[in-house]
């Protein structure tokens, strides 16, 4: 039984770092309706971006995070008006923007293939959380609880933001048409702007919590998190933060007690046996609405 109970929670801390990168995927589907291949080399670039802060500069922990968060959100924002603006201004498809940031996806891997040299690197020991300390019988690591902490920020935070401002407001109202929220006082390009980088920002963070998760970092760090973080949204809803998060941390769940009592080599099958079922019989999602998956589709 406390096996069981130290699994879910090694389950649940796996899948905050899923359902922090897959909130800031959603929000780019959602609002800007962009299917961004490329939102996985946003984490990879946070991660790697702390990583060289820390190791190489000896800047501290926090304020590397800070920065590759940060930097993250730049580059989301970068490659928005390079890549999707343009796209957008024409026709607004999802097929072209999807194309197009395969292309953005190829070298932006690329480019951290040849900073990395395609080699795995480690965090100094010394400059970030290591060990674990026992509450409640359970085993709960420091990098763990960064995992937590960062998703209750992030979905706390997301939440209030979409519901509770103008700024959230304004989000949804050019997710949902352009056209009249320009028409209704609502600045679309800075909207875009304001969208893409809290995008690209999440997904840094979720990139620096799973290198510090592993104390190693790569440039396929950001690969196994996108497609994660597309489940996590198909399962919990598009459109839907408190249903992102569930899938995530269902996904998370999930994948520890698979490799636990029936094999590690399975864990990658779990989620997408999941995200297979909820795309035949519930494509909505546990929490998505109709009007969110129109929005997706067009």
């Amino acid at each position: 039984m406390d096996l069981l109970i130290q699994q879910i929670f090694n389950g649940l801390s796996l899948g905050a770092i899923y359902a922090v990168f897959g909130v800031g995927f959603g929000l780019m589907l959602a609002t800007l309706g962009v299917l961004n291949a490329a939102h996985g080399t946003f984490a990879t670039w946070g991660g790697l971006i702390v990583l060289y802060l820390v190791n190489d500069m000896g800047l501290g922990l926090w304020l590397s995070i800070l920065i590759g968060v940060i930097a993250a959100g730049l580059l989301a924002v970068a490659v928005d008006f390079i890549a999707f603006q343009p796209i957008r201004s024409r026709s607004g498809d999802l097929l072209p923007a999807l194309i197009t940031s395969i292309g953005v996806w190829i070298f932006l891997l690329a480019a951290a293939q040849i900073a990395t040299g395609a080699k795995t690197s480690r965090y100094a020991p010394e400059a970030t959380p290591q060990g674990s300390f026992t509450l409640l019988g359970l085993s709960i690591g420091r990098a763990q609880l960064i995992s937590i902490a960062a998703l209750i920020i992030v979905g706390f935070g997301l939440h209030a933001l979409l519901h509770r401002t103008k700024v959230g407001a304004a989000m949804r109202a050019v997710g949902t048409s352009p056209m009249a929220a320009s028409l209704g006082g609502v600045n679309p390009v800075l909207i875009v702007a304001i969208t893409a980088f809290l995008s690209g920002a999440i997904a840094g963070l979720a990139g620096i919590t799973m290198g510090l998760s592993t104390s190693t970092v790569n440039f396929l760090l950001g690969e196994a998190l996108l497609l994660k973080g597309f489940a996590a949204v198909i399962i919990g809803g598009f459109g839907d933060v408190r249903g992102t998060i569930l899938g995530g941390l269902l996904i998370g769940v999930a994948e520890v007690l698979t490799a636990q009592y029936v094999s590690g080599s399975l864990r990658d099958a779990i989620t997408f046996g999941l995200l297979l079922a909820f795309l035949v019989f519930r494509p909505r999602g546990l929490f998505g609405s109709a009007t969110a998956m129109k929005t997706a589709r067009a």
